[in-house]
C-alpha cells in the first residue's frame, strides 16, 4: 500500500474526534432578539412596502386577537356599570359577578384557541393578567383595582423604554434593526440613530399618558371612566401607534435608500 493512500476509516476516525463546535453566544442572542421582535406587533409589517387594512388588524393579533385583548374587559365594564346602576346593587355586591364575567370568558377564550390547535400564547397571557387583576380586586374588595395590574405594566414598559434611551439603545431600534436584518447597524448612521431615539420617545410617552389619563381616573374612584378609557387606550390606540411607526420607519428607509442612488 502507498505511503499517501488514506487508510479506510481514518478520516472519519479524526472527524469524530475533533471537538463540537460550541454555540456563539452573540448568535444566540441576536437570533432570541430577532424572534422577541417578530412577536411585536411590528412583525407584522415590517417588511410590506404597501399598509392594508389587513396588515394592520394582523399586527393587533387578528379578529381573534382583538375580541380576546377586549371582550373581558368590557364585559367587567358592562355587568359592573348595570349592577350597580340599574341593580341597585352596591359596588362590592357587583364585584364578583363581574368578575367572573371576565374570568369566564378568558377562559373560554383560551381554551378555543387550545382545541382549535392555534396559539395559544397571546390568550393564556391573557387570561393570567385577567386573573391576577381579579385576584387583587378580590382581595381588596375594591373594584377598580381590577386596572393596577394596567398600571404597573405600563409603567414598567416607559420605564424600560426611557433607560433604552438613556443607555442609547433605543427599543423600537432593535426591533426595527432585527426585523429587517440590519442588526445594530442603524446605531452607526446618526440619522437613523435619531430617528430610532424619536420612536421610542413617542412610545415612551404612549405608556405615559395611558398613566397620566387613568390614574386620576382611579384615584377619583370612576370606575366606568377608567374602564371605558382603558379599552379606547388599548388596542385602537396601540394600533395607530404601530402605524405610526411603521410610516416613519418606512419614510427613513425610503430617503435613505435614494441617498445611496
Amino acid at each position: 500500500m502507498a505511503d499517501d493512500e488514506i487508510r479506510p476509516g481514518t478520516a472519519d476516525a479524526s472527524s469524530e474526534s475533533q471537538p463540537a463546535r460550541e454555540p456563539d453566544p452573540k448568535a444566540e442572542l441576536a437570533k432570541q432578539f430577532q424572534e422577541a421582535a417578530e412577536r411585536s406587533g411590528l412583525g407584522a409589517l415590517a417588511r410590506d412596502e404597501k399598509l392594508s387594512a389587513r396588515d394592520v388588524l394582523g399586527a393587533v393579533g387578528g379578529v381573534r386577537g382583538i375580541l380576546e385583548a377586549l371582550l373581558p374587559g368590557l364585559v367587567f365594564l358592562v355587568v359592573y356599570s348595570v349592577l350597580t346602576s340599574f341593580a341597585g346593587q352596591d359596588s362590592q355586591q357587583a364585584l364578583v359577578p363581574a368578575l367572573a364575567s371576565s374570568v369566564g370568558l378568558a377562559v373560554v377564550f383560551t381554551i378555543a384557541r387550545v382545541v382549535v390547535k392555534g396559539q395559544p400564547t397571546q390568550a393564556i397571557a391573557g387570561l393570567v393578567g385577567v386573573l391576577l387583576s381579579a385576584a387583587l380586586a378580590l382581595w381588596t374588595g375594591d373594584a377598580r383595582d381590577n386596572y393596577v395590574l394596567g398600571f404597573i405594566t405600563n409603567a414598567a414598559y416607559a420605564i424600560g423604554l426611557g433607560v433604552s434611551m438613556l443607555v442609547k439603545w433605543p427599543v423600537v431600534g432593535l426591533v426595527v434593526g432585527f426585523l429587517t436584518g440590519e442588526g445594530t447597524a442603524w446605531r452607526r448612521d446618526r440619522r437613523e440613530y435619531r430617528i430610532a431615539q424619536f420612536l421610542t420617545l413617542v412610545w415612551t410617552g404612549f405608556f405615559v399618558a395611558r398613566l397620566v389619563v387613568q390614574v386620576p381616573l382611579y384615584l377619583a374612584d370612576n370606575v366606568p371612566a377608567l374602564g371605558a378609557t382603558r379599552l379606547l387606550m388599548g388596542v385602537p390606540l396601540y394600533a395607530l401607534m404601530l402605524v405610526f411607526t411603521w410610516l416613519v420607519v418606512r419614510a427613513t428607509r425610503r430617503s435613505a435608500g435614494n441617498a445611496t442612488e
